[in-house]
C-alpha cells in the first residue's frame, strides 16, 4: 500500500527452501469445482457469463511471444460494466508459461499492489520471485489494471508538474504553504479530468475486480487462483465479495483492511512507518552505527534531518533540490525491505552533512523517477484509484482540524499522511463505495498473510481481514519489511505453495 504519492516496493528476494509443518485439510481435491493437480483446464470461458458480457468473456486474445517463456496480449473490457455495449478500454497482460505443460493446474493471477503498480512488470520477474512449485504448475499472469501502465492509462501531468507535486511541502505550517498545496491539488484534479475524461470514474477497485473475472473466463479456469500483495489484497478481497463462488485458491499478502476509513488507514500507516523506523534505529544502534550508539540517538538524528530539510532543502543531483517531502520518501522507501537499512543509514548521514543525493535517489526509486522522467503513471493512478475507492476529507478546514491528532499519533509521518488527502478534496469523481467488512460468504478458504512489523500495511489489517472473511485463515510472519511471501521466510513459502499447488489449507491460524 503506497505511502503518500509513492509506490509499493516489489523486490526480487531470495526465497529459501522450507521447513514449517502445516496441519491441513484438502481443498479443491477432485470435488468437480476446480481442476486438481495434473489436470489441464479447458480452453475458453467456463461457468456462467454475466448477461451482456459474452463478447468479453469469449474473446480470444492473440498471445504473442514477449520474452523467454513469456507471452503478452491485449484484452478488451467495458469501460462501464453497466453499459457493456458502450466504450471499451484495453488491459495489457503478460503470461509466464508453466514449466510442466502436461501437469499444469491453471493460471495464477498476480497483483503487486499500489494501487498503480504494473502487474506485467511483476510477472516479468516471476522466475526470480516465485518458488519452483508455482512456476512448474501455473501459467502466471500479471496485468496492468485499468488506468495503469500499458493498459488504458490515467495520464495527468508532465514530468515537471509531477516533480513539483511530489516535492511539495507535505507538512505546511503557514497559510501560504497550505494555499500552495491546495493549488497544486486543484491543478492535478483539473488536468486529470481534462486528459483522462470519463476513465476517471471507472478506475475504482470494483471495476478492476470485474476485469479479473473476465480474465479468468478468457483463460478457461472454472475458479480463480490469485496472489495479491498490499493493495492487491483489497483488489482480491473485492473480487471475493463480488464473485465468491468463483474463488478457488486465493492468497492475500500484506492486507489492506476494507472496513476502515481513509482517515483510519492513513493514521495506521503513519504509525506503521514509525514502528518500522524504531526497528531500524534499534537494529542500527546494536551494531557499528554511524548515527549513534542508542535507539534514541539514531531517531534524534533522523528527526534533525526532517526538521532541517523543511526550511532548507538539500542539494540533490545538480538539477533538483531535496525538499522535506523528498527526504520523507527517501526515509520511507528503505523501510519496506530490511536489506535496505544500510542504505538508509548512509543516506541520513549524508543528509546531515548537507548532501541529499542518496535520499533523492531512493525517493526516485520509490516514485519510478528516471533521469528522463517517470517510467510509468503509477503516481497518478494511485491518486485516481484511492480517491475513487473511499470517501475522504471534504474540505481543507476538516483536514486541518485533524492534523494535531495525526501528529500526536505519528510525530514523523503523521502530517505527511494526512496532507496527502488534499488531492481527494478536489477530485472530480466522488467515490461510490464506503468502508465495510468483506465477508465473502460461500468462498473457499482464503489465506491472509500478515507481517508483524510491516510498515505499509500494519499487521492489524491482516488480522482484521482474516477475521472478516468467513473462510479466512491467517498466516503470521514475525519480522520486518513489507509483505511475507517474498521475504525469504521458509515457513511462509512452504505454507503458501502447499496451499496454492496442492490445496492444503492450514486447519487453524498459524505463525511463522
Amino acid at each position: 500500500m503506497r505511502f503518500r504519492r509513492s509506490t509499493v516496493l516489489v523486490a526480487a528476494l531470495a526465497v529459501l527452501a522450507s521447513g514449517c509443518g502445516v496441519a491441513s485439510r484438502a481443498q479443491d481435491a477432485g470435488d468437480g469445482t476446480a481442476p486438481s493437480v495434473g489436470s489441464n483446464p479447458p480452453s475458453g470461458p467456463v461457468g456462467p457469463i454475466p448477461a451482456g458480457l459474452e463478447k468479453f468473456y469469449q474473446q480470444r486474445p492473440d498471445w504473442e511471444r514477449c520474452g523467454a517463456n513469456q507471452q503478452c496480449a491485449t484484452i478488451e473490457v467495458p469501460l462501464d460494466y453497466t453499459k457493456p455495449t458502450g466504450r471499451t478500454i484495453e488491459l495489457r497482460a503478460r503470461k509466464v508459461l508453466a514449466r510442466d505443460r502436461g501437469g499444469r493446474i491453471g493460471t495464477l493471477f498476480i497483483n503487486p499492489g499500489g494501487p498503480g503498480a504494473s502487474g506485467q512488470s511483476f510477472a516479468a520477474q516471476a522466475s526470480m520471485l516465485f518458488g519452483s512449485p508455482l512456476l512448474r504448475k501455473f501459467d502466471i499472469v500479471g496485468w496492468d489494471p485499468r488506468g495503469v501502465g500499458e493498459s488504458t492509462p490515467v495520464r495527468c501531468l508532465d514530468t515537471e508538474q509531477l516533480d513539483a507535486l511530489i516535492a511539495a511541502d507535505g507538512s505546511p505550517d503557514t497559510p501560504a504553504e497550505v494555499a500552495d498545496l491546495d493549488k497544486q491539488s486543484k491543478n492535478l484534479a483539473t488536468t486529470c479530468e481534462q486528459r483522462a475524461g470519463e476513465l476517471l470514474a471507472h478506475v475504482n477497485t470494483k471495476d478492476a475486480a470485474r476485469d479479473i473475472d473476465v480474465l479468468r473466463g478468457i483463460v478457461g479456469d472454472p475458479q480463480l487462483y490469485y496472489l495479491g500483495m498490499s493493495y492487491g489484497t483489497y483488489l482480491g478481497a473485492t473480487y471475493a465479495e463480488l464473485f465468491a463462488k468463483n474463488v478457488g485458491r486465493m492468497v492475500l499478502d500484506g492486507a489492506v483492511d476494507p472496513a476502515i476509513t481513509s482517515e483510519q488507514l492513513g493514521m495506521a500507516q503513519a504509525k506503521g512507518f514509525d514502528k518500522a523506523l524504531d526497528a531500524f534505529a534499534e537494529d542500527c544502534a546494536q551494531r557499528s552505527c554511524k548515527l549513534g550508539s542508542s535507539k534514541t540517538e539514531v531517531l534524534a538524528k533522523v528527526d534533525q534531518l526532517i526538521k532541517l530539510s523543511d526550511a532548507n532543502p538539500l542539494p540533490g543531483d545538480g538539477r533538483r533540490e531535496v525538499t522535506q517531502a523528498l527526504v520523507i520518501l527517501g526515509l520511507v522507501y528503505p523501510l519496506y525491505l530490511k536489506d535496505y537499512w544500510p542504505r538508509l543509514e548512509d543516506a541520513v548521514v549524508d543528509g546531515l552533512a548537507g548532501n541529499g543525493a542518496r535520499l533523492l535517489a531512493m525517493a526516485d526509486e520509490y516514485t519510478d523517477r528516471k533521469p528522463s522522467g517517470y517510467s510509468d503513471n503509477a503516481n497518478e493512478a494511485q491518486i485516481a484509484v484511492n480517491c475513487s475507492d473511499r470517501p475522504d476529507f471534504t474540505s481543507l478546514a476538516q483536514l486541518q482540524s485533524r492534523v494535531p491528532a495525526f501528529k500526536a499519533a505519528s510525530p514523523r509521518f503523521g502530517e505527511f499522511l494526512i496532507w496527502s488527502s488534499v488531492a481527494c478534496i478536489n477530485w472530480p469523481v466522488k467515490p461510490t463505495n464506503t468502508p465495510h467488512q468483506i465477508k465473502a460468504p460461500g468462498a473457499k478458504p482464503i489465506m491472509v498473510l500478515g507481517t508483524t512489523r510491516d510498515p505499509a500495511t500494519p499487521y492489524e489489517w491482516s488480522v482484521s481481514l482474516a477475521h472478516q472473511l468467513e473462510s479466512g485463515v491467517l498466516v503470521t510472519r514475525d519480522g520486518d519489511g513489507h509483505t511475507a511471501y517474498l521475504s525469504g521466510n521458509a515457513c511462509v513459502k512452504n505454507v503458501v505453495e502447499s496451499y496454492l499447488v496442492q490445496g492444503n489449507t492450514p486447519a487453524t491460524d498459524i505463525k511463522c
